[in-house]
């Protein structure tokens, strides 16, 4: 006998059950997300467009251009290879697939290095064509490698010794920062740093200090000595009339509790200034 079997029959009615009626205009039910781009534009992959083989097949101009990258930095090393590059490898981790060298050139651009570039805030990084969260991880990281490193030269050591170590941290953790921010280290008896807060985050220009916070902060930790640190999001360390006013402040808070303030340093972009080396304090 010919014709369908139970099941089959059944199958096309669950089917038609589904479908919706001829005459209805219908839509899909999940909308993407993002905005489709040509990714071969002139301005979004860097010289763009197709190239063609021998055989004329076509193929993006970067085809095969990660890996051989990534060959470079292994078997060269960093040395020979220009800031954009650096930052191409470290976007490989962020955007599969598209040619990553346009946006690495835009963040250079905007940013100035690539101090600027890793200091960026969310917001700034955001600002970028090209760019999204999964960039402003990447970056995170970087960033986050670079502090761990800096700060295992200094912490649980006797800093007054590796002032050059310090400095060296404390520039890596807020020379290029957008915002004014105040840390402070706090020492032991012997001057070993147990440990580096931030306790105030401000604007380009000012940030809040507390120094009852700052002497509350020490009796918690058991600290005996503190060194003040802040930046100049401007690049210039030179104190001002605030600067000093608020240095006095703490350091009247501490001696009430019997604590030192070595010093206050102030982080500029290419430079420092020591309370203590110009006679401040």
């Amino acid at each position: 006998m010919a014709g369908f079997s139970e099941a089959a029959l059944k199958g096309l009615a669950e089917l038609e059950a589904r479908s919706p009626p001829p005459d209805v205009v219908t839509e899909p039910a999940y909308a993407r997300p993002f905005r489709a781009t040509d990714r071969l534009r002139p301005d979004v992959a860097a010289g763009g467009g197709l190239i063609r083989d021998e055989a004329g097949h076509a193929r993006p101009h970067y085809w095969g251009h990660r890996e051989r990258l990534r060959m470079r930095f292994l078997e060269g090393g960093h040395g020979p290879m220009p800031d954009y590059e650096l930052l191409e490898l470290l976007l490989f981790n962020a955007i599969a697939k598209i040619d990553v060298k346009p946006l690495a050139k835009r963040l250079l651009a905007a940013f100035g290095d690539l101090n600027g570039v890793i200091a960026a805030s969310e917001h700034r990084i955001m600002q970028i064509e090209g760019a999204d969260r999964w960039v402003y991880l990447q970056l995170r990281v970087v960033d986050a490698f670079a502090q761990r490193m800096a700060q295992a030269r200094v912490l649980q050591r006797e800093v007054l010794s590796s002032w050059d170590a310090l400095i060296a941290y404390c520039r890596t953790c807020m020379a290029h920062r957008e915002t004014e921010q105040f840390r402070v280290l706090f020492l032991d008896r012997k001057n070993t740093m147990i440990a580096d807060e931030a306790l105030g985050t401000g604007t380009v220009g000012h940030v809040p200090v507390y120094p009852r916070e700052v002497a509350k902060r020490a009796l918690e930790l058991n600290a005996s000595a503190v060194i003040l640190v802040h930046n100049h999001p401007s690049g210039d360390p030179t104190p001002s009339r605030e600067d000093i006013t608020m240095t006095a402040r703490v350091i009247g808070a501490c001696e009430a509790i019997d604590v030192t303030v070595h010093d206050h340093v102030i982080i500029g972009k290419d430079a420092e200034v020591s309370f203590r080396e110009s006679g401040l304090m």
